[in-house]
């Protein structure tokens, strides 16, 4: 069986590839359901196996998926062909051809990024890692000068369906005090 799948369009290297998958098309249960890709919730592992399995198939990947477990920080890790999945980190970096890197999302924004060469990765930015610089981190480990670098930002949630307490404010206006224009008053 295969499962929906968004393809973006962008301008990444030639044999680079970037997808995000939806939640139809896989076996989990509510309140999983249906293509819960994460072994970390509670869901049956057997079911999360298999969706991970029908995606891997969906689009016929070189290799299983590196899956990270996500802190929500900016730890970043360096991925081969002999790594084995589930590194404590929010990014992953690979210089080798072949290798799969994943991160998974609900309403965090992933990131991924690639030069030639080639250099790529993905990350899982929440609010806590943006805040703390997961993005600049991953850019770093990935030791190519930024200017050669493009970027794909995935679907996440915005400001017209959430709203953010002032913590959230004040972890990134402490981080860059410029950014206290990108957030608006509470109409309330």
């Amino acid at each position: 069986m295969t499962v929906p799948i968004l393809e973006p369009e962008w301008a990444a290297p030639r044999g680079v590839r970037a997808a995000f998958s939806l939640r139809s098309g896989g076996t989990s249960l509510p309140p999983w359901d249906s293509l819960n890709l994460g072994v970390h919730v509670g869901d049956d592992p057997a079911a999360v196996a298999e969706n991970r399995r029908r995606l891997a198939h969906t689009l016929g990947l070189p290799s299983e998926p590196i899956w990270l477990d996500q802190v929500h920080g900016t730890e970043v890790v360096r991925i081969d062909s002999a790594s084995v999945s589930r590194p404590r980190a929010d990014a992953a970096v690979t210089r080798e051809r072949g290798v799969v890197l994943a991160v998974q999302v609900a309403d965090c924004l992933p990131v991924l990024l690639a030069s030639e060469g080639p250099v790529l990765a993905a990350a899982h930015a929440g609010w806590r890692g943006l805040a703390a610089g997961v993005i600049e981190s991953t850019v770093a480990a990935m030791q190519v000068p930024p200017s050669r670098l493009v970027a794909w930002l995935g679907p996440c949630i915005g400001p017209a369906h959430f709203e953010v307490g002032d913590e959230v404010r004040a972890a990134f206006v402490a981080a860059d005090p410029a950014a206290a224009a990108a957030f608006e008053p509470n109409a309330r």
